[in-house]
């Protein structure tokens, strides 16, 4: 083979494989992942007040830290409470030589006192869904117990809401009212909501 023949041979080489890679198709752009929102903290307060008709007869707020972001939730939660005994039913007092002796009954230990859940997250347009569960229980004033129990016993009472709301910057919101049966009372729940800046 001449010298002439090998160069045309070799361009001709070269012409078919660069029209052949010019005959594919581009490769596709590969997409850029959206950014998620950042995580925004929210400074979430919770007040359980007690009314008496349309007096206001108690008041308790509870705050909350909470992160919030789009792409799940984030929790707080407060236990706050005391162990209250409970004295469980007396046993036959046994006679001792003619005499009965007084004997107690086993003690039990009851929990009261307010648990709260608080879940937060991002939605679009600056609002925050909020999921809150309220677990709140308490022993009856004795002036409250009317005749539902035997004199000398602590008799309990308890709350539990869990519920969702949308809320911006500022905002504030009843989460629930209901009106104790024993009592008369009516519990309200308002929950406030403010990003921390």
């Amino acid at each position: 083979m001449t010298k002439s023949l090998f160069v045309l041979a070799l361009v001709a080489t070269l012409t078919s494989t660069a029209a052949r890679a010019q005959d594919k198709p581009a490769a596709a752009p590969v997409a850029a992942k959206p950014t998620p929102p950042p995580t925004v903290p929210l400074r979430v307060q919770i007040v359980i007040s007690r009314y008496q008709g349309e007096k206001k007869i108690s008041s308790m707020p509870y705050t909350l830290s909470v992160n919030a972001g789009a792409n799940g939730t984030n929790r707080a939660s407060i236990r706050m409470g005391a162990q209250v005994p409970v004295m469980m039913m007396m046993m036959a007092a046994p006679v001792v030589e003619g005499q009965k002796v007084p004997t107690a009954g086993p003690i039990q230990y009851k929990d009261v006192g307010t648990n709260i859940d608080c879940d937060a997250q991002a939605i679009e347009d600056g609002r925050f869904r909020i999921q809150v569960n309220v677990d709140d229980s308490s022993v009856y004033p004795d002036d409250q117990k009317r005749d539902l129990v035997t004199s000398g016993s602590p008799s309990f009472r308890s709350f539990r809401a869990t519920d969702s709301m949308m809320l911006r910057d500022g905002a504030t919101s009843q989460f629930t009212a209901a009106v104790d049966k024993v009592s008369g009372e009516t519990v309200k729940i308002d929950v406030t909501l403010t990003v921390v800046k």
